[in-house]
């Protein structure tokens, strides 16, 4: 059986050169692989292209790289939970390159499987597939990817045995498995190494013959950053909560279920088991429980895809997120409620980036949108300044075009019937000259 050299960080991070294209797994700080990053930072290795779904947090993770200069390029999906990698981007400091998560995931999986690349409708018709070849596929605008490969994978699992077989817990699989097909070195950190055997094969999520190297480096709660705890303390707005008891009313036994965050994140705790709705989340899971009541964190829990800790239901699965975005673009979601910027005659939807905003990151939305069977959107009928969110044609990036079923908002509720956008609802509280007067949507009426 084949043995892998177990090594110290120092002499993991020594093998990084200068230039190199890293591969980093983890969701935020879940499965990342922090002790490799931060030993990392403690060399003089530069220009590097950091491929991961996020720069990590501030100061965290790959966000001590990019502290420290150490990033030339970023390529990843949600970099807003690092406002030094959105101020980074945005100022020109670092070079970067935006793919919705599924597509990154998809891209990774497609290069460690030595497949050059993929056409998928995930991001058609928006900024993303911009200068991206396109093509109609079975009547639908698909958008080509090339597949993704790194020089380096840094990897995080919670088991290894000597032979390089690993065990990832709960929702740590994320990026991590594909990442550790798609790289010419492997170097996995994990809590424990035991010998050949201890594993039973029917457990190995990755085997052993992509790893190269092994560190043991055992994980503390300081280094889970934002998902080290969870806060019981939630102030939720009546407006807020009357459209999540709405869109509560959508949903049916047996239905798969993905909840954005935000607005939609309040329908979680509208449900009980006795509901059987089973939540799905794109960091891989499957039967998504409430939070904790204990006030425990990711050391304890898996996380959602807003990486706050959660529990498992009874007959819950944990998976990758490659294979969580098949799920989702091949229609094994049955709704998706997510938040939204703007929706508009065309039921096309803008949530995920306004021009001038410290924001910088489409995450699963774009995937969401265009896979899940039925999109219905959450939001406030308005902004702040009073400007209507359900208009003529959207004007802020589009996220996904001819995608949304249903609007929901503190004042009404829309359906998209035969391709017309109608008020089919108007919420409590609110009268239907209001919902007139700040809708600049042509719509016609059909009420109760």
């Amino acid at each position: 059986m084949k043995q892998v050299p177990q090594i110290s960080l120092q002499e993991a991070v020594a093998m990084v050169k200068d230039g190199d294209v890293l591969l980093q797994g983890g969701f935020g700080m879940t499965g990342n692989p922090v002790h490799l990053m931060h030993a990392l930072a403690e060399t003089g290795t530069k220009n590097l292209t950091f491929i991961g779904n996020n720069v990590g947090e501030a100061g965290i993770g790959g966000g001590r790289l990019l502290r420290n200069g150490q990033l030339k390029k970023m390529i990843g999906s949600f970099f807003t939970s690092n406002a030094e990698a959105v101020k980074a981007a945005q100022d020109g400091v670092v070079e970067y390159e935006l793919l919705p998560q599924g597509t990154l995931a998809e891209a990774i999986r497609a290069g460690g499987a030595g497949i050059g690349g993929f056409f998928t409708p995930t991001s058609a018709g928006t900024a993303l597939a911009e200068g991206r070849e396109t093509k109609i596929l079975n009547g639908v605008e698909q958008v080509f990817i090339p597949g993704i490969r790194g020089n380096v994978a840094f990897i995080r699992a919670w088991k290894a045995d000597t032979a390089g077989n690993l065990q990832y817990r709960m929702t740590e699989q994320n990026f991590n498995r594909a990442m550790a097909t798609a790289a010419d070195l492997v170097i996995v950190e994990v809590e424990e190494i035991v010998p050949v055997g201890e594993i039973l094969p029917e457990f190995v999520h990755t085997p052993g013959s992509y790893v190269d190297y092994l560190v043991q480096a055992t994980l503390t709660v300081e280094d889970l950053g934002s998902s080290a705890s969870v806060s019981s303390s939630k102030k939720v707005s009546e407006s807020r909560m009357n459209m999540a008891k709405r869109a509560l009313k959508e949903l049916k036994k047996g239905d798969v279920v993905n909840l954005g965050i935000g607005i939609p994140t309040l329908v979680a705790d509208l449900i009980s088991e006795e509901d059987g709705i089973i939540l799905h989340t794109e960091n891989g899971m499957l039967g998504v429980g409430p939070a904790p009541t204990d006030g425990g964190g990711a050391m304890d829990y898996p996380v959602n895809a807003g990486k706050i800790p959660v529990t498992a239901l009874d007959g819950s699965s944990y998976f990758d997120s490659a294979d969580s975005f098949a799920m989702i673009r091949g229609k094994h979601v049955d709704i998706a409620i997510m938040g939204g910027l703007q929706v508009d005659n065309a039921a096309n939807l803008a949530n995920w980036a306004v021009p001038g905003q410290p924001l910088l990151g489409v995450g699963g939305a774009m995937d969401l949108a265009s896979g899940a069977k039925k999109l219905i959107i959450t939001m406030m009928h308005t902004e702040k300044n009073g400007d209507p969110k359900v208009v003529n044609i959207c004007d802020l990036p589009l996220t996904a075009l001819n995608a949304v079923d249903m609007i929901i908002t503190d004042k009404a509720v829309f359906e998209f019937i035969d391709g017309q956008l109608t008020l089919t609802e108007v919420m409590p509280g609110t009268t239907l000259e209001e919902v007139r007067a700040t809708t600049t949507a042509s719509f016609v009426e059909k009420l109760d």
